[in-house]
């Protein structure tokens, strides 16, 4: 079936502005709530949301074979599960239904009023009912970096890092939208010096700047999804921040590796771009040395050119830019992420989370997380108003953002952007 919706030519009659994100090419997909506190499944194309509940009681998808309600729920779940031709078939009629030489719902002021919301008007959720999150480790600049600081530059990478997409199982009730604010987590550290721990605030709050994938029903329990045909059960992307408390994280990592260090809270941007979007932005991962074993042998152009950076805004502040990386640099791509973490049956189901892992480039200013910027806190950021950051602190915002460009358009992710509030106070169940 072909990508219609990526014809370069088309235009939108709705107003679109040179920079957007959201061309009529991106069509991405997400649920928010209306300014009649409804909640549906929509779409965005510039600055208007479109709700398709509305849309397809309307009849304008009735030549597709969709459940009545398929759009009336609270997450994309079911229409995630319904498979790649039906998001195709969907993501082409509404780029049809929006071209601008087509007049069927342009002409209609009333359904027009009916579907179309200004930004202002909605709030955006939680786009899937997340049941399994897992984060890889996949850059391998971000793996060496790390390794460097934690153990020695000879023992950077450890034997299998080189061989396995690695990975582990993280916490999917804390996964939280863009713009929900983040408080900063208690745990225990183990002070420079001291050979017994301590219980407090973390003092080395991190940002992790990732992107994950959204799978729909993959697999039976026992069967193995081959490297080449993973792609057919990859939705979609987003933003990702893995937030991270990285005096916490080197105390219990040994030897089961990273736990309250890393669920305690991870902000995802709410639209999700679909694979069919990203279609024209491919292009070919880093070389892998040794190559890889048969089961995770993959060819051509598997990865994308999105552009990446972050923010960090202190309270009545002025936003600086602290990184620009790509997610071009990551070393295992994302079908061989979803074929190593089938090959054992793991089943994987609709709405699941794969998230890369940190994504550093190979300059110092390519780097994501506070981690490696600041390498451990000895080269501290300054920021415009003259202040520094060795880590993040209470009062700052994080805000990533993602974009593919080419000759012809550009297509995003919007942004992710999460505040940075003191410690819960279980006494006042408020600011500590």
């Amino acid at each position: 079936m072909p990508h219609t919706a990526n014809d370069p030519k088309k235009q939108s009659w709705i107003s679109v502005k040179q920079d957007s994100d959201f061309p009529i090419q991106n069509i991405p997909f997400g649920v928010f709530l209306t300014r009649d506190d409804v909640i549906t499944i929509g779409t965005r194309i510039g600055d208007k949301a479109i709700d398709l509940g509305a849309l397809h009681q309307l009849g304008y998808f009735e030549n597709i074979p969709l459940t009545d309600d398929i759009f009336l729920q609270d997450s994309l779940n079911d229409f995630i599960s319904d498979g790649k031709k039906t998001w195709r078939l969907v993501r082409n009629r509404i780029s049809e239904l929006f071209e601008k030489n087509n007049q069927e719902l342009q002409n209609n002021k009333e359904h027009c009023k009916i579907v179309l919301f200004d930004l202002d008007e909605i709030e955006m959720q939680l786009p899937v009912q997340i049941g399994d999150y897992t984060d890889f480790y996949s850059s391998k600049e971000h793996a060496t970096n790390v390794g460097t600081m934690f153990r020695d530059p000879n023992n950077a990478l450890l034997p299998n890092w080189l061989h396995i997409p690695v990975g582990y199982h993280g916490r999917s009730s804390s996964i939280i939208p863009s713009g929900i604010p983040v408080r900063r987590p208690m745990g225990q550290t183990l002070p420079l010096g001291s050979s017994e721990p301590v219980y407090g605030p973390s003092q080395r709050v991190d940002f992790e700047l990732e992107m994950a994938f959204i799978t729909t029903d993959a697999n039976l329990l026992g069967e193995p999804i081959p490297v080449d045909e993973a792609e057919d059960y990859i939705f979609g992307m987003v933003l990702f921040n893995d937030w991270s408390a990285r005096d916490i994280q080197k105390w219990e990592y040994v030897p089961l590796g990273p736990f309250l260090a890393k669920n305690f809270a991870s902000s995802m941007s709410p639209w999700i771009v679909t694979i069919d979007a990203l279609e024209p932005f491919r292009v070919k991962g880093p070389e892998q040395n040794p190559e890889p074993l048969a089961y995770l042998k993959s060819s051509g152009k598997k990865s994308f050119d999105i552009n990446l950076e972050v923010d960090l805004i202190p309270e009545n502040g002025e936003a600086l830019t602290i990184t620009k990386s790509n997610f071009k640099y990551m070393y295992w791509n994302m079908a061989q992420q979803l074929a190593h973490h089938t090959v054992n049956g793991c089943k994987v189901n609709s709405g699941d989370m794969m998230a890369s892992g940190t994504i550093s480039g190979p300059t110092p200013d390519s780097y994501g997380s506070m981690l490696e910027l600041t390498w451990a806190g000895k080269n501290p950021i300054k920021l415009k108003d003259g202040s520094e950051r060795k880590f993040i602190e209470d009062g700052d915002t994080i805000t990533m953002r993602g974009y593919c460009k080419n000759k012809d358009y550009r297509i995003g992710f919007g942004e992710v952007s999460s505040k940075l509030l003191p410690p819960f106070d279980p006494k006042k169940g408020k600011k500590s």
